[in-house]
């Protein structure tokens, strides 16, 4: 029989890659989420019964135990951007990775794969970066062996760092952007995959790996890449941090009055990581020890941000169109 492999998060952003690279791979996935009935597009990675979405809640013992029995790898993917509520910082990304680590070890499950952030640090001024670290901290407490990935802002199809902003674009000349001179370095969606599958399949060895793409850029720079792409001109323009904390203070008020309905478009943690460059360290090992040759931001936005085009899939007939006149 085919191994199985358990995938906390398995239908989210990163998790759908790994269930599909997973699945390609001949292994059997479980997909743990919250609601499995909104999970069940995983099923078509792979035949009929290769995958299977299951209910599951990273705040409860019982439920994540049983998500993992008779697994021989477990992925956890799950994280928030919410500091409040049940849900929080604390109880997904520090407490759920915990959860996981123990849970996995107890029963003796050999391969642990968990996904952090780059900036992950116990002495963050930020909530979620702390949250990150404490989980890291966690889980290597309870599973020493684990294989740790931290990776940069990811892009792909359904990210939401480009597609927020390029649909931002259709609302007026001004892109406003806090921190426009932070680096990043922008890291593909499937590269990340690839990383976790080395660590289920054991090809990695135990330890953190810092994910980045091949290019460092600031966030000016990553959103003039998104204009040209999109084909719009629009003006760039950065808001002073102290600024961006007393939007965020109302923001962040708005959300925690309508009990969670208002979603807060910027947070003052989120202004707080921004704040800070989000890119691999020196001496961290990363895709060239996983033997990884990362993806460039241009080889892939065009893929997926074209509807944000004034002509949408047009845009390049109606340029055909223009040559052909001239």
């Amino acid at each position: 029989m085919s191994k199985l492999v358990t995938i906390y998060g398995g239908s989210g952003f990163v998790g759908r890659y790994i269930a599909r690279r997973m699945a390609k791979a001949g292994w059997r996935v479980r997909v743990a989420v919250r609601r499995p009935n909104e999970a069940l597009f995983v099923k078509t990675y792979g035949v009929v019964g290769q995958l299977d979405p299951v209910l599951c809640n990273i705040r409860d013992d019982a439920s994540v135990a049983l998500a993992m029995q008779g697994a021989d790898a477990v992925v956890n993917c799950v994280g928030t951007f919410d500091k409040g509520g049940k849900n929080n910082f604390g109880a997904v990304q520090h407490e759920g990775a915990e959860r996981v680590a123990r849970l996995a070890a107890a029963e003796g499950i050999s391969r642990l794969v968990h996904i952090s952030a780059i900036g992950a640090d116990k002495d963050s001024d930020s909530l979620y970066a702390r949250s990150k670290a404490l989980g890291e901290e966690a889980i290597l407490k309870h599973f020493p062996n684990a294989v740790i990935l931290r990776p940069s802002v990811i892009f792909g199809s359904e990210d939401a760092f480009f597609n927020r902003f390029a649909a931002m674009t259709r609302f007026g000349p001004i892109l406003p952007v806090v921190g426009a001179s932070t680096k990043f370095q922008p890291v593909f969606v499937d590269d990340v995959a690839a990383a976790a599958e080395l660590g289920v399949t054991g090809q990695a060895a135990p330890g953190i790996y810092e994910l980045g793409g091949p290019e460092v850029a600031t966030f000016r720079e990553l959103m003039h890449k998104m204009l040209d792409v999109i084909e719009r001109r629009r003006a760039v323009v950065n808001l002073p941090f102290w600024l961006a904390r007393f939007f965020a203070f109302w923001f962040d008020l708005w959300q925690s009055m309508s009990g969670g309905l208002i979603r807060a478009p910027l947070t003052r943690d989120q202004v707080r990581n921004l704040a800070h460059d989000n890119v691999v360290t020196e001496d961290a090992r990363g895709f060239a020890d996983l033997g990884i040759d990362p993806v460039a931001v241009e080889a892939v936005l065009p893929d997926y941000l074209w509807p944000f085009r004034p002509s949408g899939q047009y845009a390049a007939i109606k340029a055909s169109a223009r040559n052909l006149r001239a």
